[in-house]
């Protein structure tokens, strides 16, 4: 097979990755359903109530993601998609019939949103974990960047099926078929050969577990660094959906087919993206901090974009940029950090990226009803490449060998290879040490 799907010679990997698809894209289409509900039927675009929304369906990853690491750490991965995946496509069905009853408010849409978080915050980092159970460490790095590029796969079909269908039959069925669409991804984890998978060692019981995780990403400068990167990006270039949405309607004029369209446009540049990093056997520091700069100049570019077809095609480096960004740090964290404490460091990984997201959604939704859809575009690009900037100065002037050891050699020159506990070595080269 292609060394760029080699991963999915595995045949539980190719079950997840088949229901995850079809889960993904009905996702997506609930996201540009929710959004459009909120923006014009629910209230008068309103942007302030768009990022409302957003940050409560994220916020909850920033408070409870250290607990759901444990979780993740402690219990059976499997289990907790299990029930995670039944909850979050319940929601869904309960939003859609409300919907389609024509009795929705908005608070009910937030109530929903903080539900769906709730559940996503659970169900995130046993997620990401997962994946090393599926593949185990030798093909770690393919399969996280194929997962990357269902999720964008997903996000390119995704919004523009969702347009179609809310301008067809509105907003009301696209929530049902998302409910439905999380069958698929029961049904591969319920087919999965539970005998095959390679779980790690759980974490013991007793302690301060969260504590030990946050010490443990304290002692790893590169780990610091790569938490603050995701943390400023995750809150001021990342809200796709709040700019995406007040850009397409209160600065162009468009519809929810135009609406859906952006969000597509922006997955050829995360799906290719995601792509070329399947191809490489690991991460590398230059494209972390390049993805960083480069997201942040085509954000700017967005913005003073004078054509909505101008500004679609801007966001095809802009898609390409940000995975970039998050490709390389996510394989960073799941290569470099012991399976011990893996579920815990990825969980604050999405909770500082969620949780950002969650705290930035309202300031740029803010923004761009008070003062225009493009400032507020203009502001989180202008932020992301200072962040990018000063990330790339303190990697340049650091010259401690530790430092250059986590953030240089293990990201750029790692080759990942299969985890065989045998003492203290072996916790030693899972660490990175």
């Amino acid at each position: 097979m292609s060394a760029m799907f080699r991963a999915l010679e595995n045949r539980n990997y190719r079950l997840w990755a088949g229901g995850a698809l079809v889960s993904n894209i009905g996702t997506w289409m609930q996201r540009i359903a929710q959004d459009w509900l909120v923006l014009t039927v629910l209230t008068d675009h309103s942007g302030t109530a768009v990022g409302i929304t957003t940050g409560l369906q994220f916020f909850p990853m920033l408070l409870l993601g250290p607990y759901a690491g444990v979780l993740a750490d402690r219990y059976r991965k499997r289990v907790i998609l299990l029930w995670a995946q039944t909850a979050m496509g319940l929601i869904g069905l309960a939003v859609g019939l409300l919907v389609v009853s024509g009795s929705a408010q908005l608070w009910q849409v937030y109530v929903a949103a903080l539900c769906l978080g709730l559940a996503s915050a659970v169900d995130g980092p046993a997620r990401q974990a997962f994946v090393s159970e599926l593949v185990g460490q030798e093909h770690l790095a393919n399969a996280v960047s194929l997962n990357a590029a269902s999720f964008n796969t997903a996000r390119l079909t995704g919004p523009a099926i969702a347009g179609l269908l809310i301008a067809w039959i509105g907003t009301g069925p696209v929530f049902l078929l998302n409910a439905a669409s999380f069958a698929a991804v029961l049904l591969s984890l319920w087919r999965i050969r539970t005998s095959e998978l390679s779980p790690s060692v759980p974490a013991s019981r007793g302690g301060h577990q969260v504590a030990e995780g946050l010490a443990y990403v304290r002692r790893r400068p590169h780990l610091m660094l790569i938490l603050t990167m995701v943390g400023i990006l995750g809150a001021f270039g990342m809200n796709f959906p709040i700019t995406n949405a007040l850009m397409s309607t209160a600065e162009f004029g468009m519809g929810p087919e135009e609406f859906g369209l952006l969000g597509s446009i922006m997955a050829v540049g995360t799906l290719a993206g995601a792509l070329l990093a399947a191809r490489r056997s690991g991460p590398r520091l230059h494209l972390l901090l390049g993805g960083a700069l480069a997201l942040g100049i085509f954000t700017l570019a967005g913005s003073v974009s004078t054509t909505f077809w101008l500004y679609a095609a801007v966001l095809v480096p802009v898609g390409l940029a940000s995975i970039t960004f998050l490709n390389s740090c996510n394989t960073s964290i799941q290569l470099t950090v012991n399976p011990q404490f893996r579920g815990r460091v990825l969980a604050l990984y999405l909770a500082v990226l969620q949780g950002g997201t969650a705290l930035g959604a309202p300031l740029m939704g803010w923004i761009g009803t008070e003062f225009g859809a493009r400032w507020a575009v203009a502001f989180g690009g202008a932020i992301v490449l200072l962040t990018g900037l000063a990330a790339t100065i303190v990697v340049s002037r650091r010259s401690s060998l530790s430092f250059r050891q986590q953030l240089g050699a293990v990201i750029a020159r790692r080759r990942p290879r299969r985890w065989r506990p045998r003492g203290g070595e072996a916790a030693g080269q899972a660490e990175g040490a």
